[in-house]
């Protein structure tokens, strides 16, 4: 699996790699036959102060793309809602995956 953790507008501490690589291993736990993941966090100039942070992955999967975004006014937290919502996507295709699997698997049976 190839991980890039790139900041736009922020300089990606080692402390900010730790943190996104951490949550993101509870993502591959669920599915590890990732090709490509990249992150980029970022800082909007906006002049609201809430949403500023954001945080974006694209996970590259055997035949799929799959893509997340958050914003939020902490990055840590940006990236907590990031990696739920690429939890639940990372699920659901897992499960469309398997369930395609059962369907041609039975077929063959009969």
């Amino acid at each position: 699996m190839n991980l890039t953790i790139s900041g736009h507008h922020l300089e990606v501490t080692p402390a900010l790699r730790g943190y996104v690589t951490s949550k993101l291993d509870r993502v591959t736990r669920h599915f590890d036959q990732m090709v490509d993941v990249k992150v980029l966090l970022s800082v909007e100039n906006q002049k609201e102060k809430d949403k500023r942070q954001r945080a974006e992955c694209t996970i590259r999967v055997k035949g799929n793309d799959l893509f997340a975004e958050s914003a939020h006014e902490d990055l840590y937290a940006a990236v907590d809602e990031l990696m739920d919502k690429l939890d639940r996507q990372v699920v659901r295709h897992k499960d469309k995956v398997q369930s395609h699997d059962r369907a041609v698997a039975a077929k063959h049976l009969v």
